[in-house]
């Protein structure tokens, strides 16, 4: 039924400013912004709407958009020195090391938060 739909996900945010600096100014994203909304263009051809919802947002406990890069330690190295501090998960199934990034099978992963709090990754792809 819905097989041939153009599909995309979305996620919302608090507020459109900060999140459109984050992901077009220190990610370096390709945003648009529309109808209040913002569109981050992947470089595959699909998209992902974020939407604001003021103080009724509600970070995404779980990672919400993941990016595939060669080099995770020099994409992690990257985003330290644009100010994006990774998550640590110290104690738990998925702990990461001093620089953030996940040994533990599987792919090389590291997480990190954009400005509203939803969860992000770079691994290894």
């Amino acid at each position: 039924m819905l097989g041939n739909s153009a599909a995309f996900s979305g996620f919302s945010v608090d507020e459109l400013g900060p999140a459109r600096e984050f992901y077009a100014g220190t990610l370096g994203m390709k945003v648009t912004e529309a109808d209040g909304m913002l569109r981050l263009h992947l470089p595959s051809g699909g998209s992902v709407l974020v939407y604001p919802k003021g103080a009724a947002h509600q970070p995404a406990s779980f990672t919400v958009l993941n990016f595939p890069v060669a080099d995770v330690e020099g994409a992690v190295d990257a985003l330290a020195a644009a100010g994006v501090v990774p998550e640590r998960y110290e104690g738990t199934p998925m702990e990461t090391d001093a620089k953030g990034i996940f040994r533990g099978g599987g792919p090389l992963i590291a997480w990190f938060k954009d400005p509203a709090g939803n969860v992000l990754s770079v691994l290894q792809g």
